[in-house]
């Protein structure tokens, strides 16, 4: 199945309106398609204690695991400010866990877009299950 690209920045939109942002005032909205087709969206939430924020690629992928869902095929990610917003290192740990093949499509306020694939061109050699001994229940 095709990811119908539009259809996803749609949705990372609507998400990014959701932000709790009242330190950075910089909303982020995320839109992760599963293998099934399903999309599901994240915001970004600020703290008061800074490290306690997460990001709206993080709050999309706990909620798609809490829905069941495990394989990804593709995520739309759309910042407030100029040029396309791409996933923070974090971010890119937690989407390789799942998805290092994942299909990444970064937006920005100004209507710039990017497209990557997560493990060769956002974090290349990145550290997944594989390299774990298979033992470990991946």
């Amino acid at each position: 199945m095709t990811t119908d690209l539009e259809g996803l920045l749609a949705r990372a939109r609507d998400a990014q309106q959701q932000a709790y942002v009242p330190y950075s005032g910089f909303r982020v909205g995320a839109a992760l398609e599963c293998e099934d087709g399903t999309v599901v969206e994240g915001c970004n939430v600020e703290n008061a204690a800074y490290p306690a924020t997460i990001c709206a690629e993080r709050t999309a992928v706990a909620a798609a695991v809490a829905a069941g869902h495990r394989r990804f095929r593709a995520i739309a990610v759309i910042g407030s400010g100029e040029g396309p917003t791409t996933p923070c290192g974090m971010c890119r740990q937690v989407l390789f866990e799942f998805a290092p093949d994942l299909v990444v499509h970064a937006a920005g306020a100004d209507g710039g877009t990017a497209t990557y694939v997560l493990g060769r061109d956002l974090l290349p050699d990145g550290f997944g299950p594989r390299r774990l001994d298979a033992g470990q229940g991946h």
